[in-house]
Parts: structure tokens; C-alpha cells; sequence
């Protein structure tokens, strides 16, 4: 072509996530039955929306309004009723021209990072969470910026690390936080929050955190919400339904912004990302009307904690297999629904392999495993032989070697199955060389 049409961030693009997809579809074509283990889908693994929760979507959908438009930044009383909610909590007082509706967290993700200025940098934990790595990658065209989770401290951030890389690099501007923690499973203390918004406060940066999970916490932690430990720094917090009704095929989310009004330059850029939103007219309606009606609920309160406890029994059921096995290192996770299993250093090689009885899946995977991570490795290799598809933390912007598990699947067989084979795969593929 005349011109190069090619985004400069466009090869930082990368989604292990779904990735991995492609590879178990291929061997599911070969005749081998898949177990997912890759994506934090609830419905997917067999979770069933309540039926009260059915039924009020079920009323709305018989509304005429529900097919309508609604405005820019969201439908009126839903916004209010969200920002009540936050102002109930005590904390940074908001109004609901503080909250803008996406069509969910990809939507918000994409154009919180994309209407960004390029040198504008910001600052994620590693592991991260695929979707807010690449797009802040792709905005710049670099590779994306991290402070280190310490897995010996429960996957906590190493503040002295953030406080080092914040200091020496200018072009960092904002601060990413993801409480509960994706792809740890960590949830991180009231205190500890308050002292990573003082590192935002004393560098001027603002802040993001993603609070999908933030009704999903369990095994003793205590947290808090973004806005009660703001202060007067600018802040975004990234709020949803798809892990928390749960209703990920509504793809509905939203923002919640902080002190936007005291910072004249973080006031444009939340009004550019309004203004981009004005282009598609809207973000979905019948979810957003759902939101007050749901929440608002009696009954609501209760779902959550049924879900909470539902999660810390599987967590605590997969912790107590993977904590007996040696060679790899996991803590016991306190929010979401997701356990990073780390291998030790000097445990993984090129020359580990699993047993694979099928010779066509065999050199399909020989030939996937040749110049990829050593976790990757094992990825593909536990895919090809045992069918169980996992994530690479090498997939997560991160160095460490080790893989990712939901804590989602329904079938309690079905599910300790999963755990014990991929335990007992582990120990078969350290021992093989």
C-alpha cells in the first residue's frame, strides 16, 4: 500500500486468554475433549443466573423502553443509584455525572487507555490482567510498564518497586490497581490501598482500579472500595455485572471518576472519553435499567454472600491438592475466582514432556512447543495430553513462570478431577527430565 496502515501498538495486541483457545479448538477437531480451564466465564462452567434475578430481567424486556436509546453517559436513575451507593460508603463524594456506562470493561478499558496521550504512561501490576496490559501497550507502543506482585507475600505489591520505577520514569501518569487481584486471587487491605494512593498523591498520577471483583471476597480479607481511600488525588474506579450477577453477556460496565473537577487536565480527558462515547450514541440499555432493580434488592445482599462462600470452599478444596505438590509454589487466594500456580525456579526445562497416546496430537503439539516459555510448555503439553486447557503467567506481562485456574467449574467431581489430574500432571512432567 501507498502508506504504512499499520498502529504502532498494534503488535502488543496479545490475549493468552483466548489464545489458548485456538490451539484446544484445533485439538478438539483432532478428537480430544477439551476441559476450559482459560476464561473467568460463571454461565460457561455451568453457574446459574437466580430466577428472581431472571424474572426481573424478564419484566424488563417486555418494557418498550428497554429498546430504546438511552443517554451518553447512561440511563439517569441507575447512574444516581450508583452514586449513592458510593457516597453511602463514605469516603470521595461523587453525583451521577460521575458515572459513565461502556459496553462492559473491554469498552471502558480500551478507551480509558486509547484516549490517553501516547507519552502519558501507566503503571500495572505483573501479573496483569491481559486486557488493560495491551491496551495500555498498544496506546503507547511500547511495552507495558509494571510494578512486581510478590507471590512470598501473598501476591502483594512491592511497594518500594512501584514507588522506584514511579520516581525514575516521568512518562508514568496514571497508576493501575486491580483489587481483588487478576490472576492472583489477592485482595489488598484498606491500609495497604491507602499507601499506594499516597505514592499516586506524592508523584501527582491518578489512579484506576478495577473493582469487578469487589463483592467477591472471602477467607478472612477485608478491603475497600477505591473511593474511600482517594482523597483528593483524581481516581477511576471500573465496575461491572459480569462476574458479580452474574451476566457476562451483558456487557455492561462502568466508571466511576474521582475529583475530576479539582484537576482541570484530568476533567478533559474524562470529557474526551464521554465525547467518544457520544459517537456510538449509548451503551446497551436493558442491563443498565436491570442494575437498581437487582442490586436494590432484598436479596441481593444474600446472593452475594452465597456466591462468597461458594468460591472460598473450591478455593480452599484447590489450594489443599496444589499445595501438596512439589515444585510449584501457590497461596491461598482471598478474592475472585481465579489461583495462580507458580513453578519453582529451576524446575522446567526443554526436555519435560507429558505422555501423549495419539500420534497426530503428539507432533501437533512437538511442533507448538519449540521456541515458547517454559511454562508454556507445559501449558500446551498438559493441553495435548490430559485435555485441560489452563493460561501461562507468562501470559500475564509477567516473568515468573506458572499457569492460571478458575475456581468456576459446578460439576464437584468433574472439578476435583480437573485439580487432582493437572497435580498429578505436574509431578509426571518434572520428573520426565
Amino acid at each position: 500500500m501507498r502508506r504504512n496502515i499499520v498502529h504502532e501498538g498494534s503488535g502488543q495486541l496479545t490475549y493468552e486468554i483466548r489464545e489458548i483457545v485456538d490451539v484446544g479448538m484445533q485439538l478438539k477437531d483432532m478428537g480430544l475433549e477439551i476441559v476450559w480451564e482459560n476464561i473467568g466465564d460463571p454461565i460457561q462452567k455451568g453457574e446459574k443466573l437466580p430466577d428472581w434475578i431472571k424474572d426481573i430481567i424478564t419484566e424488563l424486556v417486555g418494557k418498550d423502553k428497554s429498546y430504546g436509546y438511552v443517554a451518553t453517559r447512561g440511563v439517569p436513575e441507575t447512574r444516581k443509584f450508583l452514586a449513592d451507593k458510593v457516597n453511602e460508603r463514605g469516603g470521595c463524594r461523587v453525583t451521577m455525572d460521575d458515572i459513565v456506562f461502556f459496553n462492559g470493561l473491554g469498552d471502558a478499558v480500551a478507551k480509558v487507555f486509547g484516549f490517553l496521550k501516547r507519552e502519558a504512561r501507566v503503571i500495572g501490576p505483573s501479573p496483569a490482567y491481559s486486557t488493560h496490559s495491551s491496551a495500555e501497550a498498544a496506546h503507547s507502543g511500547y511495552e507495558h510498564l509494571t510494578y512486581e506482585l510478590d507471590p512470598v507475600k501473598n501476591w502483594m505489591p512491592d511497594l518500594e518497586d512501584l514507588e522506584n520505577k514511579v520516581k525514575y520514569n516521568d512518562s508514568i501518569a496514571g497508576m493501575l490497581i486491580i483489587n481483588p487481584d487478576n490472576p492472583t486471587g489477592s485482595v489488598y487491605p484498606k491500609e495497604f490501598l491507602a499507601k499506594m494512593v499516597d505514592i499516586a498523591r506524592r508523584y501527582r498520577l491518578f489512579v484506576m482500579c478495577d473493582e469487578i471483583y469487589a463483592h467477591i471476597i472471602y477467607n478472612g480479607a477485608k478491603s475497600a472500595h477505591l473511593s474511600e481511600v482517594i482523597g483528593e488525588v483524581p481516581g477511576i474506579a471500573l465496575r461491572g455485572i459480569s462476574k458479580e450477577f452474574p451476566w457476562p453477556g451483558s456487557r455492561c460496565g462502568w466508571i466511576e471518576v474521582f475529583n475530576q473537577n479539582k484537576y482541570p487536565d484530568f476533567q478533559m480527558y474524562i470529557k474526551s472519553l464521554i465525547s467518544a462515547k457520544m459517537l456510538e450514541v449509548c451503551s446497551t440499555s436493558l442491563p443498565q435499567y436491570s442494575i437498581p432493580l437487582v442490586i436494590g434488592d432484598s436479596r441481593y445482599i444474600e446472593h452475594l454472600e452465597k456466591r462468597k462462600k461458594m468460591f472460598e470452599y473450591r478455593v480452599n478444596e484447590a489450594f489443599d491438592i496444589f499445595s501438596q505438590v512439589d515444585g510449584i509454589y501457590v497461596t491461598r487466594p482471598q478474592g475472585a475466582f481465579y489461583m495462580s500456580v507458580l513453578f519453582e525456579q529451576n524446575v522446567l526445562n526443554n526436555e519435560q514432556t507429558l505422555i501423549i497416546d495419539n500420534v497426530k496430537i503428539k507432533k501437533f503439539i512437538e511442533d507448538k512447543v519449540r521456541d515458547v516459555a517454559p511454562d508454556k510448555r507445559f501449558v500446551y503439553y498438559l493441553l495435548g495430553a490430559k485435555g485441560i486447557c489452563v493460561v501461562p503467567l507468562t501470559g500475564f506481562c509477567c516473568t515468573r513462570n506458572g499457569f492460571r485456574i478458575t475456581m468456576l467449574e459446578t460439576d464437584d467431581e468433574k472439578r476435583k478431577w480437573t485439580w487432582q489430574t493437572i497435580a498429578e500432571s505436574i509431578k509426571e512432567y518434572l520428573a520426565s527430565a
